[in-house]
Parts: structure tokens; C-alpha cells; sequence
């Protein structure tokens, strides 16, 4: 009985054991279920870092979980059919030794049966028998509850072998849902790729038209840096290549406004242009920007007007220092234009002590002075002439009477005798670049910056014809006249054309003179300062006419050049029979003396 006993307890340490076995199914499953959900929560995480490294994190996340969960069930499972297959194994060896034991009673039973069977039966034998008996049938029952106990043991290793299944299916689950996480992973790692491929190809082409866009800026900042060089040491590439660059940052910085949107290095042109101005600035060239004030409150225009100044003062000054009958004049003064560019070349190209022609300071006001009376000498000298001339007078009874009549006179000759800017390069030993540089400066394509540089006037030529037509028709010429000054009616046209030039500032800006009298103050005007043309000159619109109606070579008449067309020259004229109007003539008409050429 003892030893059944101890059959029982067994048994139910293998009940137990395959309870454990239950219960470790019960927690894998569990187990599975969380990790699956901690898989299916990690495929659909959101995350703020970047593509590639949201997906290393999920599949390295979900590969952990997978993988921990299965060793886990893996551990546990193992571990219960292990304990299982020991306590089945010992409830084997108990129910041997219980069918050993049980065996040995029956066969004895069988031996003392044979022995007695010769002698007769009594009552203590009988029981003695029938206990002997009872004894195996007890065992038979024992092992048959041990087979029972044996056969819920393999009931249990039935249900761990159904609890491993249920961990491989939970295994391959999880490796699906591994796997579908991993394809995920992939597919937005390929998106994630596609996506940088196709911003890293956008910033490529945006990179090549910033590269292309910088090689050009580079390559207008080598060209101005070469016209820059070329200037100091006088090259004549430095001319051609300056003024290019100069055409090159109007395009350039037009077609590189459309690059803005495809970088943010904008700041970056805006700086290579200014540097390039800078650069022409600091060249012969410079000169065109030397009509504003750089803060010394002196502009070149102001310094044009003072030497214009002293040229007069020193006319003035000779004719108030001779006593004379008549005055006579001859020659004219240099163009300023050509002043200027003699200046700007010699000035920035001085191997000695070379400066920007940009602004205008009191050191570089000197330098221009003394190039410009370089550029021009005034001469002087009075002679004395003893001429025989017939006077008229009235005898007092009608009749006119002529008397000749011998008389002394004094003249002063004044001579204002110039040079011209190729004289000057020669003066100074311009080199061959010099010279190209000064050529450059003086070509016709650059009037409109001249003038603006001298006068300040950006409008051109147009203006002073647009007034002058607005006033055909006007008669008596008062307006005019009574402008200048005078208190009643004279020959008007000079005025008519003196107050068209005020109307447009060009008195003012000294581009027209303030004249009355064509013969001794328009004419002298434009041929001393080197901007008269003779009659047979074809005008453009704005110069002033002037015409000689006797032949004398005096100028009798003033006008207005409308236009030119088809061979005719159309004018806008006062005091044209009393009035305003528009005439024409052909181009080189005789009775033109000459065109006045105002350096708008």
C-alpha cells in the first residue's frame, strides 16, 4: 500500500508538471498575443526623424520583440515537456516496479496454491488465499490508475506538443508579420530613397545652374578684374574687355534673377556686381559716374563751371587790360569731352600716383585745371591802323555827302588756340593701350553719358524741339524778347531760341548760350568751344541753325533743327516774317552759314 501510495504522488506530480505545462502555454500564448501587437503598433509608429533611420528603428524593433517573444516560448515550452518527459519517465519506472512487485504475490500465490493442493481446504487457508489474491488485484488496480495517470501524462505532452505548435505558429506569425514589417520597411526605405534620389537629382540640377550661373559670374568678375589690371597698367584688352563687362552685368544680372528661385545665393550676385562696378569705377571709365556728389560737395559738373569761369575771367581780364577800338576773335577752346578723357586716362593710369576719376575733390580739381590749360592758350596783341574811310553827313539842305576820311584805329586780336586729345597723348607719351582707352572714351556712342557727366541732362535733344514747336504760330515774338530783358520789340529769333534752351535748363547747364545777337555772341560760342559745324554738314534734331542771307559770312538769321529727311533739313524759326514757324531747306543750302552743335 505504501508503494501505491507513493504511485499517487508521483501521478500527481505529473499532473502538476502537465499543468505547468498548461499554464506555460496559456502565458506564450499571451506572450504571442503582445507581441504581435507591439508588432502591428510599431508597422504604423509615427515618427519625426528621418525616412531611413524611422525604418532601421521599426525593423530593428520588431526583430527584437519577435525574437525575445519566440526564445521566451521557445524556453518555456521546452522546459515544460522536459519536466513532463523526466516525470513520465519515473511514473514508467514506478508502474515496472509496481508490475515487478505486483507479480511476485501472484506467483506466489500460484506456488503455495500447488502445494496445498494435495491437503484440504480450511477456512484460514481459504481467506489466506483470497488475500493473496486480493493483494495482486489491488496491484492491478493501482497500475491501471497508473495507466490512467500515464496516459493523462501523454495527454499532456499532447498538449505541449500542441502549445509548440501553437509557439511555431506564434513563431511563423511573427516572422510573417516580421517579414510584411520588413517589406514595409523596405518599401518606405525605397520611397524614402526614391524620394532623396529625386530631391539630391533637383539639387544637382539647381547646383549645375549655380555652378553654371557662378562660372559666368566668375567669368564677368575675371573679364572686369582684367579691364580693372589693363587700366592701371594702360592695356588695350583692358578697354575692349571693361566695356564688355560692363554690357555683360546689365545681361548677366537680367538672366540671373530667373536662378533666384532655383538657390538662395542671390546675396552672393548682388555682391559680385557691386564689386565689378567698383572695379570700372576704379578705371578710366569712372568718369561717367562722376556727376553726383561723393560727399566733398563738389560733382565734375561744378568743376566744369568753375574752369569755364576762369576761362572767361581770363578773356575778360585781357580785354580790360588794353584800350582798344576793335576787339577781334579768333580759334576756339577744346571740347570738354576730350579734356575729360585726357584727364580720366592720365589721371588713373600714372605709374607715379594713380586715382579714381569717380569723384571730384580739390587735388583732383588741380589736376584738371592744369590739363585743361594744357589743353588751351589764350593769346593777345593790339595793333594800330591808320585807314582812309568815307563818312556821310547831310549838308543841311538834303543832300547826303560823303567825305573820306583818314582815321587811326587800335584793334586787340584775342586768339584762343587748342589741342587736341591726340596732341595731348603725344604730350604725354600715351602708349598704344592708353590711346585705346582714350579712343574708347570718345566714341559717339558715348555722347548721352558726356552729357549727362557735363550738364547732368538725360533727356536729350528731343526737348528743345518739343518746346519750340509748341510755340508755332505765336507773332510779335513778345514773350521772347520782353524775356531777355528788352523793353521793347527787337529782331527777336536769337531770343525765340535762347528761351526755348532756358525752358529745358540748357542755359543754365551751359549746353546753349543766352545770346541776342547771332554774329557776336551765338556763333563765337558754339566755334570756342569746338562745337561748330559748317553749312554743309548733315544736322541731326536739336542743333541750332544759323544763316547768312548777303553772303558777308555773318550770321543774319538763327533757328531750330526739327528733323532731317529725305535731304531736307525742317526748322522751327522765330521772328520768320514776324512768327513762329517751320521751314525747310536741302541739306547744304547756301544760304546756311552754319550748325551750332550743343553737347546734349
Amino acid at each position: 500500500m505504501g508503494k501505491g501510495i507513493k504511485t499517487r504522488v508521483s501521478e500527481k506530480k505529473g499532473i502538476k508538471a502537465i499543468d505547468k505545462a498548461a499554464v506555460a502555454s496559456e502565458r506564450m500564448k499571451e506572450a504571442y498575443i503582445r507581441t504581435k501587437d507591439k508588432a502591428d503598433h510599431s508597422l504604423y509608429a509615427e515618427e519625426g526623424s528621418p525616412g531611413e533611420y524611422a525604418s532601421d528603428r521599426l525593423s530593428a524593433g520588431v526583430d527584437n520583440v519577435a525574437h525575445e517573444a519566440v526564445h521566451q516560448f521557445d524556453k518555456q515550452g521546452r522546459k515544460g515537456v522536459q519536466t513532463t518527459k523526466e516525470n513520465i519517465s519515473k511514473v514508467k519506472e514506478k508502474i515496472q516496479k509496481r508490475k515487478a512487485a505486483a507479480e511476485q504475490p501472484k506467483k506466489q500465490a500460484e506456488k503455495q496454491a500447488a502445494r496445498q493442493a494435495g491437503q484440504p481446504t480450511t477456512r484460514w487457508s481459504g481467506r489466506q488465499a483470497a488475500d493473496t489474491v486480493s493483494e495482486p488485484a489491488k496491484a492491478v488496480r493501482q497500475e491501471r490508475g497508473a495507466i490512467k495517470t500515464l496516459d493523462r501524462s501523454k495527454k499532456g505532452i499532447k498538449t505541449v506538443d500542441r502549445s509548440r505548435k501553437t509557439i511555431k505558429q506564434a513563431s511563423s506569425t511573427a516572422k510573417g508579420t516580421i517579414k510584411t514589417a520588413s517589406k514595409s520597411i523596405k518599401t518606405a526605405e525605397k520611397t524614402a530613397k526614391a524620394s532623396i534620389k529625386t530631391s539630391q537629382q533637383a539639387a544637382k540640377a539647381a547646383q549645375r545652374t549655380a555652378q553654371a550661373t557662378a562660372r559666368a559670374a566668375r567669368a564677368a568678375a575675371h573679364a572686369a578684374r582684367v579691364a580693372a589690371r589693363t587700366a592701371v597698367v594702360a592695356a588695350k584688352a583692358a578697354v575692349k574687355a571693361t566695356v564688355a563687362a560692363v554690357k555683360a552685368i546689365i545681361a548677366a544680372t537680367k538672366a540671373l534673377i530667373a536662378a533666384i528661385a532655383a538657390g538662395g545665393w542671390i546675396a552672393v550676385l548682388v555682391i559680385i556686381v557691386i564689386c565689378l562696378i567698383g572695379m570700372i569705377i576704379g578705371s578710366c571709365f569712372g568718369i561717367f559716374f562722376s556727376g553726383e556728389d561723393s560727399g566733398t560737395g563738389q560733382t565734375m559738373q561744378t568743376a566744369v563751371q568753375e574752369i569755364n569761369t576762369d576761362y572767361q575771367e581770363n578773356l575778360d581780364e585781357i580785354k580790360a587790360s588794353h584800350s582798344y577800338d576793335v576787339l577781334e576773335m579768333s580759334g576756339s577752346r577744346a571740347v570738354w569731352k576730350e579734356v575729360l578723357a585726357v584727364y580720366a586716362v592720365k589721371t588713373t593710369t600714372d605709374p607715379d600716383n594713380a586715382q579714381e576719376v569717380a569723384t571730384m575733390d580739390d587735388e583732383k580739381l588741380e589736376l584738371l585745371k592744369d590739363i585743361f590749360w594744357q589743353m588751351n592758350e589764350i593769346s593777345s596783341s593790339t595793333s594800330t591802323q591808320t585807314e582812309t574811310v568815307i563818312e556821310t553827313s547831310d549838308d543841311g539842305n538834303g543832300n547826303i555827302v560823303e567825305t573820306e576820311v583818314t582815321i587811326t584805329r587800335t584793334y586787340l586780336y584775342i586768339t584762343v588756340s587748342h589741342k587736341t586729345a591726340e596732341e595731348m597723348a603725344d604730350q604725354f607719351g600715351f602708349n598704344e593701350d592708353q590711346r585705346e582707352q582714350m579712343a574708347e572714351l570718345l566714341a559717339d556712342e558715348n555722347n548721352s553719358l558726356w552729357s549727362q557727366v557735363l550738364y547732368g541732362i538725360t533727356g536729350g535733344d528731343g526737348e528743345i524741339v518739343t518746346v519750340a514747336l509748341s510755340q508755332v504760330g505765336n507773332v510779335g515774338g513778345e514773350p521772347y524778347w520782353s524775356w531777355y530783358g528788352f523793353g521793347s520789340r527787337v529782331e527777336w529769333c536769337a531770343c525765340f531760341v535762347s528761351w526755348c534752351a532756358n525752358e529745358c535748363g540748357y542755359i543754365e547747364a551751359g549746353v546753349i548760350p543766352k545770346f541776342a545777337a547771332c554774329a557776336s555772341q551765338g556763333v563765337p560760342w558754339f566755334q570756342e568751344r569746338g562745337l561748330w559745324q559748317s553749312g554743309s554738314y548733315e544736322p541731326r534734331s536739336g542743333d541750332i541753325i544759323f544763316f547768312d542771307w548777303d553772303g558777308d559770312m555773318s550770321a543774319d538769321h538763327v533757328g531750330i533743327v526739327e528733323k532731317v529727311e529725305n535731304g531736307r533739313v525742317y526748322t522751327v524759326e522765330g521772328n520768320s516774317g514776324d512768327s513762329v514757324r517751320q521751314n525747310s531747306y536741302p541739306i547744304g543750302y547756301s544760304d546756311v552759314l552754319g550748325y551750332g552743335c550743343p553737347a546734349y
